[in-house]
């Protein structure tokens, strides 16, 4: 029996928990998902002198308090940013550091967010490339800008690549899509340029036409993001693993 490319479920930017000091997308909350036997889901943005950083936001208030752009930070001033709230006193990470700290403990679904140039794209792919070139654990990537896992894939990444997506319906992201980008999205009919492995979808579209098509000719779903018990019974049909955060997933019956 063929062994699924998510066995586990996926805790959403770590298994964080900010009431109680553990902020997304950090140590202590990558570290809680490890010793949960969970998958991770992380983020990555690029910084102004070119380094890929563990961080969801474009802006640095919600998570930090400071004002501004992480795409106007070098790695050395965000590494050096305290996570607002943070127990343990955590700071963002470089892509290596968080590497170095998972070591192959559990399966990674990288995000490589949009990036407002064609340049900072290639960029952060060439830059997530490289550095899983070098590691050995067990890794995906991910995108709702089919142009980052078309690159990643060019730069020399071989692992499983996924689509992104939702309905495009009512939202604008990423930034200053297009009707006919939109289209294609909601579609995803890029396949013949992006040829993804898997789908990670919200989980409010998981009905969608081109969902259920690529699920039925093999293509895995994940759907994001869960956030109970309820959330995950309903998508349960329709996907082959939950990303989910603010409650235990293994409570829901296999």
């Amino acid at each position: 029996m063929t062994q699924p490319l998510f066995p586990r479920p996926v805790a959403h930017r770590g298994l964080h928990d900010r009431a109680n000091g553990v902020i997304e997308n950090s140590a202590s909350a990558f570290a809680a998902a490890i010793a949960g036997n969970f998958a991770i889901e992380c983020d990555l943005q690029l910084t102004s002198d070119g380094h890929a950083v563990v961080f969801h936001d474009e802006k640095l208030e919600r998570l930090t308090g400071e004002t501004g752009l992480v795409s106007d930070r070098t790695i050395a001033e965000m590494t050096a940013i305290t996570l607002l709230d943070s127990a343990a006193g955590d700071r963002p990470q470089t892509l290596d550091a968080f590497l170095d700290q998972i070591a192959g403990r559990a399966l990674l679904q990288i995000e490589l967010k949009h990036q407002s140039t064609t340049e900072a794209t290639q960029r952060l792919a060439r830059v997530a490339a490289d550095a899983l070139a070098n590691y050995t654990g067990p890794v995906t990537v991910e995108s709702f800008d089919p142009r980052l896992i078309t690159l990643i894939r060019e730069y020399g990444f071989a692992g499983p690549r996924g689509i992104i997506t939702y309905d495009y319906e009512g939202e604008d992201y990423p930034p200053g899509i297009t009707e006919e980008e939109r289209y294609t999205m909601r579609h995803l009919l890029h396949w013949h340029e992006t040829q993804f492995d898997f789908i990670s979808c919200d989980k409010n579209a998981l009905t969608l036409p081109a969902i259920t098509f690529w699920r039925a000719l093999g293509k895995p779903v994940t759907a994001w993001t869960i956030r109970s018990k309820v959330e995950a019974e309903a998508a349960r049909p329709y996907i082959d693993q939950i990303v989910f955060e603010g409650f235990n997933p293994d409570s829901v019956s296999q």
